[in-house]
Formats: structure tokens, sequence, C-alpha cells
């Protein structure tokens, strides 16, 4: 590695800093593995599924989502309107990198509650 790559793996404006702050913050890997599992949703069954969210923070994670093309998102011209949101391949693509996550997490939580329990205590 030269000390070019070096240096731009350091910066904000490396690739992988940029693609982690989008899809790492609370809501987007859960979102899109909810896309995932139930195929096309509309914004309420979402909302219903992750009923912590908040409709404003559901919207604007969506757009987040849905602007860097992980999303699809396809309003029909209806009355009430119906809007409905899935994966793009992108999306699909990223969804094993998730699973493994999940699996790593659940393989290692026990593990690492017993860690915070133990230093928290010192």
């Amino acid at each position: 590695m030269t000390k070019t790559n070096i240096k731009e793996e350091l910066f904000s404006d490396c690739p992988i800093r940029n693609i982690l702050a989008r899809i790492s913050d609370k809501w987007s890997m859960l979102i899109l593995f909810m896309l995932y599992q139930n195929g096309t949703m509309r914004f309420n069954s979402l909302r219903h599924n992750i009923p912590d969210i908040s409709q404003k923070m559901l919207s604007s994670t969506l757009r987040t989502l849905e602007e860097d093309g992980y999303i699809l998102r396809k309003s029909y011209a209806e009355v009430p309107p119906r809007v409905e949101y899935s994966l793009s391949e992108r999306g699909k693509s990223i969804i094993p990198h998730i699973e493994g996550l999940i699996d790593w997490a659940k393989n290692n939580l026990e593990d690492i509650l017993n860690d915070r329990k133990k230093n928290s205590a010192k």
C-alpha cells in the first residue's frame, strides 16, 4: 500500500467513510434488511414494522437510501397516493454483508455485554 492510498483511507473523502456514514446510522441497515425480508413495502408498513422510528426519521432515511441507489421508490397516481419501496440491485448486493454483520453480532453479543459489565464495574 502506498502512502497515497493510506492518506485516502484516513481522510473523510475516502470511499469507506463516505459509504459508512450513510448506511451505518441507527436505521438504514434495519430498513434495508426489512425490505429484504418483506419485499416491496409501503411507508406505513415499514413504520409499523419498525415501531420506534419516527415518521420524520423514516422519511429522511428512505430519502437518503433512495438518493444513494439502495432502494427504489415507486409512487402511484391514486387517491389517496400510494408509494412503495423496494430494494434496488445495489440494495440487494449489500444484504450478504448485513447478514454477515447480524451473524457476527449474534455470535459475539453475550461476550460484548459481559465485557461492558466488567469494564463498567471498574
